[in-house]
């Protein structure tokens, strides 16, 4: 019974930029469990390196898992080969580890967003299949109503600052139509030559305006 009500935990919208100066993700904090509102705080952006971070949707239980795998092997790839591992390298050990477990697989989807010498974005499915993205890319129930914005708002060369404002006009695309999309308010990130970093409550909520 408890394994069939972590399955139930799904639903989310959650969305990846390419900008000219880095990566932008987000996210909306609803939970669901069937018709329940489980959590209206859950977060769905992860960072995973200082370089990295990562967008969940799927499974609660699933994804908490996974991250605490994803975060070890890069610790460990950073102690052995003495350096910080590229997004790119990243990209393809979370596909190796997602595809390992393809037949009894982690109910997930995956945006990972990171910066080296350039900003970079790759979606994955629970197959471990990986894709780079040049553009953008959204996952969770609520995607199709945040890709209409991202189709129709997005532009090549755009910013980290622009892409601000339409990460969260998709998010909420998202949330006035998509149920299991919501949650008490939007988390946004920001990855670039500076790291990692969350944008604030309060400057979202200004972007929302």
């Amino acid at each position: 019974m408890m394994d069939e009500i972590k399955q139930l935990k799904t639903g989310t919208t959650t969305v990846g930029v390419v900008c000219s100066d880095g990566i932008v993700i987000a996210a909306e904090r609803k939970a669901t469990m069937g018709y329940l509102v489980a959590s209206k705080k859950t977060e769905k952006i992860r960072k995973i390196a200082d370089h990295m971070g990562m967008t969940i949707a799927g499974s609660v239980g699933d994804a908490q898992a996974l991250e605490r795998y994803i975060k070890a092997e890069v610790k460990l790839y950073n102690l052995k080969e003495e350096r910080r591992i590229d997004v790119a390298a990243a990209a393809h050990l979370i596909a190796n580890i997602l595809y390992a477990r393809r037949y009894y697989p982690y109910y997930v989807q995956l945006i990972v967003g990171g910066y080296d010498k350039k900003p970079q974005l790759f979606s994955f499915a629970p197959d471990g299949s990986v894709i780079e993205e040049d553009e953008f890319y959204s996952s969770g129930s609520g995607s199709p109503m945040a890709f209409g914005v991202l189709e129709n708002d997005y532009h090549k060369g755009l910013t980290t600052d622009e892409a601000k404002r339409l990460v969260v006009r998709a998010i909420r695309a998202a949330v006035q139509r998509d149920i299991a999309s919501g949650g008490s308010g939007i988390d946004v990130a920001i990855i670039d030559a500076k790291g990692f970093r969350k944008v604030p409550d309060g400057e979202v909520q200004q972007l929302a305006k």
